[in-house]
């Protein structure tokens, strides 16, 4: 078995024992226990009580956490005409169609979130096999499929996260960076945590939300009380 380094070891030491907590004492312990020399995500994960090849199962969802993301969010916006226009004034990295379109086909995604006019649609949906694996398809469900591109984009610069329950049932997604304040990060942990709550599917039977984890990038995870994240 490998030996594991001076830093994994004294995380996982400070980690030790520690099970069920609150938010603020898991994004406290996280907080001093990242030392690597970039700006960590501090992700959760969300066990669910669902399984998702059902349809009535399917958890899916958005939220703008009230902080942020700290991420630099590249939107990419499938558009024509005045649409266009409308999306690259809101800030859009890249807006296009056919040309667009392209781009994708050739394996280039240069991008973390794409939107469409439902015009554009057709087009997208040849797209489905490349966009679909890396959750970037766009979807009405999310507002991703809109004519109101400008509040789109704006939403997907300003920290909307969509999320989607994977195999096995598990959410998961970054909440912030580990140089948020721990009354930023915590906050945004809640408002995930009660939008994913809140994502409650009709065929879900028995408990929802079976586990919550959270961790940083390079660092141990911690599993924090269900009740508290939820804020009941």
């Amino acid at each position: 078995m490998a030996k594991l380094g001076k830093r994994t070891a004294a995380a996982r030491e400070a980690f030790a024992g520690k099970e069920n907590v609150t938010v603020e004492e898991a994004v406290k312990l996280i907080k001093s226990n990242t030392n690597v020399k970039f700006d960590e995500t501090v992700e959760i994960a969300m066990n669910l009580g669902v399984d998702p090849r059902h349809a009535d199962q399917m958890v899916r969802g958005v939220v703008g956490l009230p902080n942020g993301t700290g991420k630099t969010m590249r939107v990419a916006v499938f558009a024509r005409g005045p649409k266009a226009e409308e999306a690259t004034a809101a800030g859009a990295d890249i807006v296009g169609a056919e040309d667009l379109m392209e781009i994708v086909q050739s394996g280039k995604i240069d991008f973390d979130r794409c939107i469409a006019t439902p015009d554009m649609m057709p087009i997208v949906g040849r797209l489905g096999k490349v966009l679909g694996p890396r959750n970037l398809m766009p979807n009405p469900k999310v507002g991703t499929v809109t004519m109101d591109v400008k509040e789109a984009v704006e939403a997907a610069k300003g920290g909307q996260v969509q999320f989607k329950a994977e195999k096995g049932g598990v959410v998961h997604a970054g909440v912030g960076k580990a140089s948020f304040g721990e009354a930023q990060l915590a906050e945004n942990i809640r408002a995930f945590v009660n939008a994913v709550s809140k994502a409650k599917p009709a065929g879900s039977k028995g408990s929802y939300m079976k586990k919550i984890n959270l961790s940083s990038t390079m660092g141990p995870s911690v599993s924090v009380s269900v009740d508290n994240a939820a804020g009941e």
